[in-house]
């Protein structure tokens, strides 16, 4: 050995195994083994050059334009309420909550979707996904085995050099040694398998994304509700507040025999209304509270979450809307159904092959001998090479009736996932109209609110002045109560509606590197897809 290089003694070991005449026997026998094989080998190769069944087609956008039929591109309120406008093509951010610009809210956010057991059940699932297709890529390779066995046999075993006279021997044999097995994937099953195997993998990285909008969607939309009861709880106090005031003034005109009783009484009727609604509204506070601790995955007794104000958000100037032909290629759910859409034609691929023969090739080198001792006597070597071919003639229909049962399932699939993006697009005109419905909301309750306003000032003047009575004063009391809260709710439903709009163009999960890097790159996905017609592709009818 030369200077320098150090070896084990495992490997001096071994050195001086490979010594022993059985070594050079069995190195004589994996030679001849080998080149045997080979030959083997290569002519399978020659057959493996293309995988039976349909590749996949991935289905055309929508060839609509728009969402809806008439879509502004400004929202105008009118007044001092803030326009919103909506921009065509613009990205999304991958923390897209932080257009409301709240800080609270980033925490929060974040706080979910460190902590939610959906996502971390999403993660699991997509690592346990991940883990099958390299499980089916192992049937590229050849599989190594090392086999011992010890029998005890009765018959003659010639091949031992034992020679029967009279009866049978009975006798012991013990064998050992290294079985090489390999199937040539000369149809492609192995690979429609992995091509299956992968694209279920892909669905459920765009369900990871798809949970992860939905969870934070819905940390929003919670957030904005406990931040819209709020203000409406806040409004509902200003009105007690008003009833208390104007109890007072008539009680005081009771006094001086001014009003009538009745006049207290419908007084005091009013004010225990208005009180009344502040119980419906806590209930409210509190159920969004405790919506928005799951979220976050705490317990509601443990977590003291932000108290959120809608004055502390920003309502978003701009909103994203893409262009509908982009939209099947941007939300994760509609990502997801293709995915099952490609995992059902692989599917086909797969029942296609079994009906086409399979060859198997095996080779192995044992030692066998009588006697443990004598295991590693050159004496006692056996190799075997093995080649088989194995072709279905007649299953009763079973592979005929399986190939059909993967074709009507693509079929299916396909069907869902046209179902998936009519609902999709269903989502989004849905929340395009709302948000243009909030805006002319948001403008005639301001108006109505100053309106309100203006007259319950008038009437009080009057009703002080005693030029008029209490029932006018009440209902225009009524009436601005109404008009308070209606305000207040038509305000927070522009932000509620504001957040679902990102939520329906599907958030900006591609931006986010740490959520969708497993979205790109998937073992036995190739990068780029055939673009198809909108029509299931032609070998849905086969």
């Amino acid at each position: 050995m030369r200077k320098g290089h150090a070896q084990s003694g495992c490997v001096r070991g071994a050195h001086r195994w490979l010594k022993l005449p059985l070594a050079r026997a069995a190195e004589a026998a994996f030679a001849q083994a080998r080149r045997e094989l080979l030959v083997v080998l290569a002519f399978a190769t020659m057959l493996t050059g293309c995988a039976v069944g349909p590749d996949f087609e991935r289905p055309a956008p929508p060839r609509v334009t728009a969402y809806t039929q008439k879509t502004p591109a400004a929202l105008t309120p009118g007044g001092n309420e803030p326009v919103q406008h909506l921009a065509g093509g613009q990205a999304i951010p991958a923390a897209w909550w932080w257009v409301f610009r709240s800080a609270s809210l980033d925490s929060v956010v974040r706080q979910a979707i460190a902590a939610s057991p959906t996502l971390d059940a999403a993660r699991a699932t997509l690592a346990q996904a991940q883990q099958t297709v390299l499980e089916a890529r192992a049937a590229y390779y050849p599989w190594l085995d090392f086999a011992a066995a010890a029998e005890r046999q009765q018959g003659p075993a010639f091949v031992l050099g034992i020679l029967p006279s009279g009866n049978l021997p009975v006798f012991n044999l013990y064998t050992l040694g290294p079985i090489v097995s390999f199937s040539p994937d000369v149809f492609g099953a192995a690979r429609r398998r992995v091509e299956q195997q992968a694209a279920l993998a892909q669905n459920e990285a765009f369900e990871l994304a798809a949970a992860q909008l939905t969870l934070t969607g819905n940390v929003v939309t919670q957030a904005l509700t406990i931040a819209s009861t709020r203000l409406q709880i806040r409004a509902v106090r200003d009105i007690v507040a008003d009833d208390e005031k104007n109890l007072a003034l008539i009680q005081d005109k009771l006094k001086v025999g001014r009003v009538a009783s009745t006049d207290v009484l419908l007084a005091e009727s009013q004010l225990s209304n208005d009180r009344a609604l502040l119980g419906p509204l806590r209930q409210q506070l509190a159920a969004a509270q405790d919506a928005l601790a799951v979220l976050v995955g705490k317990f509601p007794a443990d977590w003291r979450q932000p108290d959120f104000e809608l004055a502390d958000f920003t309502l978003p100037a701009e909103l994203p809307v893409s262009v509908p032909s982009t939209l099947v290629h941007q939300r994760p759910d509609i990502l997801a159904a293709e995915a099952q859409l490609h995992a059902a034609s692989a599917g086909i691929g797969v029942a296609v092959a079994q009906m086409y023969p399979t060859i198997t090739l095996s080779a192995s080198v044992e030692t066998a001998a009588l006697f443990p001792s004598d295991l590693f006597q050159s004496s006692g070597l056996v190799w075997t090479l093995l080649g088989g071919v194995t072709s279905p003639l007649f299953h009763g229909g079973a592979l005929k009736a399986q190939k059909q049962a993967a074709i009507d399932a693509f079929r299916a699939s396909f069907a869902t996932y046209r179902q998936t993006v009519l609902q999709a697009f269903g989502q989004v005109a849905d929340n395009l109209r709302a948000l243009d419905h909030d805006a002319q909301l948001v403008g005639d309750t301001r108006h109505a609110l100053d309106v309100a306003d203006k007259s319950l000032e008038l009437q009080r003047f009057s009703y002080t002045g005693g030029k008029s009575d209490i029932l006018l004063l009440l209902d225009a009391e009524r009436s601005d109560q109404q008009a308070r809260l209606t305000y207040a709710r038509a305000e927070a439903q522009r932000y509620i509606d504001s957040a679902q709009l990102f939520v329906a163009m599907g958030g900006g999960w591609r931006e986010d590197r740490n959520l969708c890097g497993d979205c790109r790159q998937l073992p036995g996905i190739s990068g780029g897809l055939t673009q198809a017609s909108g029509a299931p592709p032609a070998h849905a009818a086969e």
